[in-house]
Parts: structure tokens; C-alpha cells; sequence
């Protein structure tokens, strides 16, 4: 059984580096393709079943859900650093105090999201100018799904857990049942039983429940030092502090840059139901299409995280370009493939000839400022593995909120149009990716090869 647990956990520290990226990235892309895919049938079914009202009203909900939840990703994400650090280093006592104090700060959190998605849904839908003809729809989407927040942050958690290890695989399978799961339910509550949107929010977190118990249950029966037991869990106040310190400025960068969309989200809904709808369709396309490069950037926190921990500093360098010409080979085809079928993909949620334009129109403004984001994933992925969670913060916070919110509020009222609003997403991606290199490039990110730093993990 131990050997298994070790063959399942993989050390990066050695090796050929591209191999264990991909061997690393692609369970991973499969499991984030397999979740966007039961996000994406939600949508699919409320378009085609319950009509475009209720597609709006799910889209803007999606806006909202990943502000509230996105300070508590950041704070798994924050975890992972620390964890993957240890786990190169092979410091048994630390990890375990890592994982124990991770998993109690998930329930923590997920009670906290209930408690804000119930109580406060109709007032921070009504901020962000939601249309009356949704607002009933959005309110009970919303308020159901942070429902189960618990069991979206300790699987998100746990699975987090199994990566920092190396281990994509058991989450790509956790997220197979889910998945499938989750498409029965959305059939048999929406096309069979015709409960609305209730039906879809239910058909989430009941699918979230069963992939949280799956992860839970594989870090509990695990031999490795990462193992878990329920009865463990609790709060040390160096490992709360530490998992803090890497992972609220990763959560304060994806809350800002969510409420920057929020903003955008709120431009777009002045547009009307069709423009919101359209607009929805294209964020789906855009997450499948964006994946990929998640999932490489995903890898290069693990890999330079356990590569620091052994410190094989040189690996990191290398791990850096390599990565990097993965990300560009994939992106040289999937801008021409979504430029040329934008029509047809949008079509696939929705029909009617004004979400098809809003939709187009959308990907074929924005899909070729793809070619730039290879760089701003695969660095934005080591900077969080090498602890430098704030200095990402301030990058991407600085360009995709503060840069973007200037242009929203100073500049597209002087030629108001939904083009304009569009175009503050490739406007930001270039301020962020000049930063991003000249970051990497000036700043003391890594550490140096004579540091002795010992088994235990710089701090930030």
C-alpha cells in the first residue's frame, strides 16, 4: 500500500522536465475540462429547456459566485505552496500540521459562504444592475449554490492537497463520477421533472457533495506524510499564518480581478438579456479554451514549489521555458479553430439569431489576444510556487482591476458600445504580461543556490 501512495504522489525534483509537465498537466486538464463540462451542460440546459431569461440569470450568477468564493480559492491555492514546499523537503511534522490546518479553514469558510450567499444574494444582485426579468431567477440559482459552498472548498481543498503532492490523478477521477453525476441530475431534475434553475443549482452541490467525500476519503487512507484524520483536525497559528501569507494575496487577486468582472459583467447586463446571454455563452467557450494553459500553470506551482524544497534551482529556469512552449503550441491552434466555429459554438447554448451575434461577436474580438497569455499563465504559475503570492497580487490586481476599472469607468463612455466593454480584457492582458516579465526578469524571486535554508520554507 505505501509503495502505491508513493507512486501516486510523484516528486518533480528529477527527471525530464516536459514529460513530467504534461504527465502532471493532462489528468489535470481532463478533470478541469470534465468540470467546466457539468458547468457547461447547466447552461445548455437552462438555454434550450428553460429559455434565455433563465440562461441570463445563471451567466450573471456565475460573475458573482467567483468573487465571493474566489478569497477562499486563493487561500487553497496559498496551502498548496506550502505544501508542495514540504512536501520536496520530506518534512513529515509540517506537512501535517499544513493539511489538518487547511481542511479546518475550508470549514470555516464554507460556513461563512452560506451564511454570505443566503443573506445577502438580492442586495449584490441589485448592485450589479441585474434586470428585473432575471432578478428572481439569479436570487434562488445564487442562493442554492452557496448552499454547498463546504463541500465546493474541502474538495477544492483536498484535491488542491493531492496535486501539491503530485498526484493529478485521483482528482481527475473524483471528478469523472462528478461529472457524470451531475449531468444525470441536471436531465432529471430540469428535462424530466421541470424544476427550473432549482433543479440545475441542486444538481451542482449534490455533485460536489459525492467528489468531496471521494477526496476526503483518499487523503484519510493515505500512508504518505500527507495523510489525514478527521479527528486531527484543528488550527495551528504558525501554519494558519503561513498558509496566509501565501494565499490571501492570491486570494485578494482573484476577488479583485472577479469583482473588476462584476463591473464588466454589469456594463454588459445595460445591453439587455440577449447581450447578457451572449456574453455568457462566450465565458463557457472561454473556459474551456483557457484550460489548458490553467492547467500548465497549475503545474509549474507544483513543480517550482517541490524543485524549491529540494532546491534544484536550476530545474526552475528550465521548467519555465519548457512550459512556455507547451502553452504557445496550443494556443497557435486553438485561436484559429474558435475564431473560425464562433457561430456554431455559441449556437450550441442558445438558438436565438441575438445571443449567436452577442456571442460571436465576443470571440472573434477577443480569441486572438489569446497568443499572449501563454506567458502571463506559466509565470504567474511559478511566481505562486516560489511563496511570491503578494508580488503576483500586485501585478495582476494593478492591470486586471485598477487598469481595466479606468478604462471601464474613464474611457468607454466617451464611444459607449458592447465592443468597447469587450475590449478591456486584451487592453489588461498586455499590461499584465509586460509586468509579469519584467518582474521575473529584475526582481529576487528565487532563491539563491548558496541560501542555506534548511528543511523549513522561506518565508514570503
Amino acid at each position: 500500500m505505501e509503495s502505491k501512495q508513493k507512486k501516486r504522489a510523484t516528486m518533480m525534483t528529477d527527471g525530464v522536465i516536459w514529460k513530467q509537465l504534461i504527465a502532471f498537466a493532462i489528468p489535470l486538464l481532463i478533470g478541469n475540462l470534465l468540470q467546466q463540462l457539468y458547468n457547461t451542460v447547466d447552461s445548455i440546459v437552462v438555454g434550450r429547456y428553460i429559455g434565455s431569461e433563465a440562461l441570463a440569470a445563471v451567466s450573471s450568477s456565475n460573475s458573482l459566485i467567483n468573487l465571493v468564493i474566489g478569497m477562499f480559492m486563493g487561500i487553497a491555492a496559498g496551502a498548496g505552496v506550502v505544501i508542495s514546499q514540504y512536501y520536496g523537503a520530506r518534512a513529515e511534522a509540517k506537512m501535517q500540521q499544513a493539511v489538518h490546518t487547511s481542511i479546518a479553514l475550508c470549514a470555516i469558510g464554507g460556513v461563512i459562504l452560506i451564511v454570505t450567499g443566503i443573506c445577502f444574494s438580492p442586495f449584490i444582485l441589485r448592485m450589479m444592475g441585474t434586470p428585473e426579468e432575471v432578478m428572481v431567477n439569479s436570487v434562488v440559482y445564487f442562493r442554492i449554490f452557496f448552499s454547498g459552498s463546504l463541500f465546493n472548498l474541502t474538495y477544492n481543498m483536498s484535491a488542491g492537497i493531492l496535486r501539491a503532492v503530485g498526484d493529478s490523478r485521483r482528482p481527475l477521477y473524483y471528478l469523472c463520477v462528478s461529472s457524470v453525476l451531475n449531468i444525470i441530475l441536471d436531465i432529471a431534475f430540469v428535462v424530466v421533472g421541470h424544476m427550473g434553475v432549482e433543479g440545475v443549482a441542486l444538481a451542482t452541490i449534490i455533485s460536489q457533495f459525492v467528489s468531496m467525500v471521494l477526496a476526503l476519503g483518499a487523503l484519510s487512507r493515505s500512508d504518505d506524510i500527507y495523510r489525514l484524520d478527521l479527528k486531527k483536525l484543528s488550527l495551528t497559528k504558525s501554519m494558519v499564518r503561513m498558509i496566509m501569507t501565501q494565499g490571501l494575496p492570491a486570494g485578494l487577486q482573484h476577488s479583485i480581478i472577479s469583482l473588476s468582472n462584476v463591473i464588466v459583467q454589469a456594463n454588459v447586463n445595460s445591453y439587455g438579456a440577449m447581450a447578457m446571454a451572449g456574453f455568457g455563452s462566450y465565458l463557457k467557450i472561454d473556459g474551456f479554451a483557457q484550460l489548458p494553459m490553467q492547467s500548465f500553470c497549475l503545474a509549474a506551482t507544483t513543480f517550482t514549489g517541490q524543485n524549491i524544497g529540494a532546491k534544484r534551482y536550476d530545474r526552475v529556469k528550465k521548467g519555465i521555458v519548457e512550459n512556455m512552449a507547451i502553452c504557445f503550441s496550443y494556443v497557435g491552434c486553438i485561436c484559429l479553430l474558435l475564431y473560425m466555429l464562433a457561430p456554431q459554438l455559441v449556437a450550441i447554448f442558445s438558438q436565438e439569431p441575438e445571443v449567436v451575434h452577442y456571442g460571436s461577436l465576443t470571440i472573434r474580438l477577443i480569441i486572438p489576444f489569446y497568443a499572449i497569455l501563454p506567458i502571463h499563465q506559466v509565470l504567474m504559475g511559478t511566481l505562486r510556487g516560489a511563496g511570491k503570492t503578494f508580488a503576483s497580487m500586485m501585478i495582476s490586481v494593478g492591470n486586471m482591476c485598477v487598469l481595466r476599472m479606468i478604462y471601464i469607468n474613464l474611457l468607454v463612455p466617451f464611444f459607449p458600445s458592447y465592443e468597447a466593454v469587450m475590449l478591456c480584457y486584451p487592453i489588461t492582458w498586455f499590461g499584465t504580461v509586460l509586468l509579469d516579465c519584467l518582474y521575473t526578469w529584475k526582481g529576487n524571486w528565487l532563491p539563491r543556490e548558496e541560501s542555506a535554508a534548511g528543511a523549513e520554507i522561506r518565508q514570503p
